[in-house]
Parts: structure tokens; C-alpha cells; sequence
């Protein structure tokens, strides 16, 4: 019967010759379609504000219950698709990013507006789940190619995100014009993944750990609360200390109930261990160059001439700016690909994470015209590139081949913490180093040189760390 089920696996791994390069750019269009979820809705916020008849700090839950979400609902989905089959899953994810889409286009009012964009938030797991999926289904020596490319896809989605949302936002049908287009992208994807993906084993299945996942739930959901809110600390702190103290209570009770549990949402003694621990922290590290590149380069360009080396663009034209960043991240991703086959994975993460790092060294010293921020932009676009494709062969080299998509859940997970960490730490310095114009907040000069300098140390330190780990993981091979 095993004999029989294994020739069945191979079978399936084999017939789809020609369509696997088909199916690998579906995937990671369905992953760019997810990423954009978290940057469609930000340079349009103060158009949610107003056609929702809410504040503007009622409008910012826009985005955070995307990014909580996102937090909960991906090593969540994740560790389901290694249970129940990964193709299956990742149906489920596309399916909520349309249903969230839907309500929050045709929802009539901020609450349903809401409750669409939690569900949008829960397919940031497409790409770990799509990940596992290329795996499986390329040959070894052309996975790393394809899993470069879909890795890319979540800087290229935010980046276009960006660019996107002011054109859609100006449409006919306003702000829900920007929901419409998710529908629409995710009705696609839906169809594509139902003609093309195909599974390439079996699965264990059995009962999943529902209070583990409960556990898990309050843990992420209060930590990235408090990252996401710290500006509350010095204004209404009693919220912050309450949800702290849940989290913290909560986490030492999942921790040893994960510890017994024969099929945990999250395997910790493997997310313990030495290499993928700093897999993980270098992630977080590397991950704010490019969440950083996105925030300081808007910032910089948006800002009115004469406030740093500002040039008073509108937030279409800042979009823009972010287009060679884009294009440099998709060049690249399958180049970094080709690396990944010829040289060790960290090798590749500690060379971009070091480029980001010297590019943000350059846009410190550099300042005052558009092709010099163009210029920096598109160098941590080279990086990211980089770094990007090499963290998903490293978690899926240093972990079980059967957990790659829980594995690849949890990198994905601290990216999206490490966008959260970025964002408050912008939102603080924005405070310390701020001058006013127009009736909004601009960095001064010294406050963009302190967060260019800080970023350049983080993607250093991401570097080194990549440098610690063990030579020569499993990578991309099955």
C-alpha cells in the first residue's frame, strides 16, 4: 500500500513537466496579491478617515488588525497545510482574502470594514504554504530559482502596494476601489491554483491542537498589540500593561503544553534550535532594512522642500520613486536563485543583508536629489533580493522536510514582526526628531541620518549572524 501511495506521489511530481514554471509564477503572483494587502490601504488612510466618518486613529486599525492577523493566522494555516495537504490550504487562504476583500468593498460601515481586512490579513501564509509547494513540486537543482522568486514577492508586493493604492483610491469607486482589485486578483489566483497545483505527497492529518493554537493566538496577538501601539505607553499605558501581562501569562502556560503536545502548532524544540534561532533573528534583522527602505524613502520624497532633503512629492509620485527598488527585487530574485544552487544559503543572506547595510551607509552620506534616492533605494532592492531567497532555504534546510511549511510559517511570522518593530521605531523617532509642515510630521535631518545609521547596524548585525550558522544546510533539496 506505502508502495503504492509513494508511486503515486512520484507520479504526480513528475506528469506536470511543462507546467511547473506556470505554476511557480502563479504562486508567486499569489504571493505578491498577499503582501500588497499590508501597504494597499497606507498612503490612503486619511480617504478611509474621512469616507468611513472615523478618526484618524480609528483608521490606523486598518492596518494593525491586517498585521495581527497575519501574526496569528500564518503559522496557524501553515501548520495546517502539513497536516491536511498544502494545495488545500492554500485554497482556504485565497478564499478569505477574497471573502475579506468582498466585505470590506461592499461592508457598510467601519466594522465590516474591519472584519474584511483581519480576513485579508490571514493570507500572508500563501507565500510560506506556496513555498512548500515549489519544494515539492521543482527538481532540486531548480527549486532554489523558484523559491527565490516567490520569497522576493513580499518586498515586490509591498512596493507596489504602495504605488497602487493612490491610483486605485482615486477610481470611480473610491477607497473600495482598492478592495475590488483584491476580489478580483484573488478570483484569479483561486482558479489558477485549481488548474495547476498539484499536491506531491500525502499528509499525516490527525487532530490538530486547537488550544494550542488558542494559546498561541493571545501570545502573538497581545505581543505585536503592544509593538504596534507603543506610542500608548506615554498617553493611556494601563491597556498596554493589561494585554502585556495576558501574553506574558499565557506564554508560560502554551510553552509547556507545546512542549508535550505530540503534533504542536509549533515544533519548539526545532525552533530552538541553534541554526534556526538565528535563521529567525537574522530575519528580523534583515527584514527592517527592507520595511525601513519603504517607510524612509516615502518619508524622504514626501517631505516638503527644505525639511531634510525632502522634495515635496505627492504620495503617487512617492510610489513612483519605489518602481526601480521594485524592479530590482523581481531582476534579481531569480539570479539569488541561481546562487542558492551554487553556494551556501547563509553565504547568500550575509552578502545581502550587507549590501543593505552599505546601501543605507550610502544613503546617510548622500542626500538632496531624486536620482540619489532612487539610486539607494534600488541598491537595498539588490539586497533584499538577496536576503530574501536565502531565508526560506535556510529554515527548510535546518528543519524537517515534512514541517516546511510550519517551518517557513514562523520566518514569515518574524518578518512581519520585524515590519511592526520598524514601524514603531520610525513612529518614535518621528516623535523625537520631528518639524512640522502642512499640518503633518517630517523628520528633520538628523532624525533621517539616526534611522538610516540604525538600519545600516541592523542589516550589519543580520549579516554577521548569518555568518554563525552551519555551512552547507539541506536547503532546497527534498
Amino acid at each position: 500500500m506505502s508502495l503504492t501511495r509513494n508511486a503515486e506521489a512520484e507520479d504526480l511530481r513528475l506528469k506536470p513537466k511543462s507546467s511547473r514554471w506556470p505554476t511557480a509564477i502563479l504562486l508567486a503572483v499569489s504571493g505578491m496579491l498577499s503582501s500588497m494587502q499590508f501597504t494597499l490601504i497606507v498612503p490612503s488612510l486619511p480617504s478611509f478617515s474621512e469616507d468611513l466618518g472615523t478618526s484618524a486613529e480609528d483608521a490606523s486599525w486598518l492596518v494593525t488588525i491586517t498585521l495581527l492577523a497575519g501574526a496569528v493566522g500564518t503559522p496557524v494555516l501553515s501548520r495546517m497545510a502539513d497536516m491536511y495537504g498544502r494545495r488545500r490550504l492554500l485554497l482556504v487562504t485565497l478564499g478569505l482574502l477574497v471573502a475579506g476583500s468582498l466585505t470590506a468593498a461592499l461592508g457598510p460601515g467601519f466594522g465590516w470594514v474591519l472584519a474584511g481586512r483581519a480576513l485579508q490579513g490571514c493570507a500572508s501564509s500563501i507565500v510560506p504554504i506556496g513555498i512548500s509547494l515549489l519544494r515539492d513540486m521543482m527538481p532540486a537543482g531548480r527549486a532554489g530559482t523558484a523559491i527565490a522568486v516567490m520569497s522576493a514577492t513580499v518586498g515586490l508586493g509591498s512596493a507596489t502596494g504602495l504605488l497602487l493604492s493612490g491610483v486605485l483610491g482615486s477610481s470611480g469607486l473610491g477607497t473600495a476601489g482598492i478592495f475590488v482589485f483584491s476580489a478580483i486578483g484573488g478570483v484569479l489566483a483561486l482558479g489558477g491554483v485549481l488548474l495547476l497545483v498539484r499536491d506531491a505527497g500525502s499528509y499525516p492529518g490527525g487532530r490538530f491542537d486547537m488550544l494550542g493554537a488558542l494559546g498561541l493566538s493571545v501570545v502573538l496577538a497581545s505581543a505585536l498589540f503592544v509593538i504596534s501601539r507603543s506610542s500608548w505607553w506615554g498617553t493611556n499605558p494601563l491597556p498596554l500593561a493589561v494585554i502585556s501581562g495576558l501574553g506574558v501569562l499565557t506564554a508560560c502556560l502554551w510553552v509547556p503544553l507545546q512542549l508535550r503536545s505530540a503534533r504542536a502548532v509549533i515544533d519548539l524544540r526545532t525552533a530552538f534550535r541553534r541554526p534556526v534561532l538565528l535563521t529567525n533573528i537574522a530575519t528580523f534583522f534583515a527584514t527592517a532594512g527592507m520595511f525601513a527602505n519603504h517607510l524612509l524613502t516615502a518619508h524622504e520624497v514626501q517631505a516638503p522642500a527644505g525639511i531634510g532633503s525632502g522634495l515635496g512629492l505627492s504620495p503617487v509620485e512617492a510610489g513612483l520613486v519605489m518602481i526601480p527598488a521594485s524592479l530590482t527585487m523581481a531582476g534579481l530574485s531569480p539570479v539569488a536563485g541561481m546562487l542558492l544552487n551554487r553556494i551556501d544559503a547563509r553565504k547568500v543572506l550575509a552578502l545581502g543583508a550587507l549590501v543593505m547595510s552599505l546601501a543605507f551607509v550610502f544613503r546617510l552620506f548622500t542626500h538632496g536629489s531624486l536620482a540619489v534616492i532612487v539610486v539607494g533605494a534600488a541598491l537595498v532592492g539588490v539586497g533584499t533580493a538577496l536576503s530574501f531567497a536565502a531565508m526560506p532555504a535556510l529554515v527548510m534546510g535546518y528543519s524537517p522536510a515534512q514541517d516546511a511549511a510550519a517551518a517557513n510559517g514562523i520566518n514569515s511570522l518574524i518578518r512581519t514582526f520585524s515590519g511592526a518593530a520598524t514601524s514603531a521605531v520610525f513612529a518614535f523617532l518621528l516623535s523625537s526628531f520631528a518639524v512640522s509642515a502642512g499640518g503633518s510630521q517630517f523628520l528633520t535631518q538628523s532624525g533621517l541620518s539616526l534611522a538610516f545609521g540604525g538600519v545600516a547596524a541592523s542589516c550589519l548585525l543580520a549579516s554577521v549572524l548569518a555568518l554563525l550558522l552551519p555551512a552547507s544546510p539541506r536547503g532546497t533539496e527534498r
